[in-house]
């Protein structure tokens, strides 16, 4: 089923990120979310996933192009 909104841990699955780093970008407004019901849960809809997803992709783009890589840089492993 493809849901309009997304659970945090959800959300932290589809990025690989741990379900805190997922609720400080909901905090920080970077990536926006509504509360719901009694117990105030958070739900992000998929569009403002996606659309948080294309942001990253702008930002990092626009580092990549402005720190170019040396040649003498190491590449990170994983």
């Amino acid at each position: 089923m493809n849901d309009r909104f997304l659970q945090l841990s959800d959300v932290a699955d589809i990025l690989n990120i741990s379900s805190s780093q997922t609720y400080a970008l909901v905090r920080s407004g970077e990536l926006p979310a509504i509360k719901i019901g009694g117990r105030g849960q958070w739900r992000v809809e998929r569009s403002e996933l996606e659309a948080y997803i294309q942001r990253a992709y702008e930002q990092t783009r626009a580092f990549v192009a402005a720190n170019p890589m040396s040649r003498n840089e190491a590449v990170p492993e994983d």
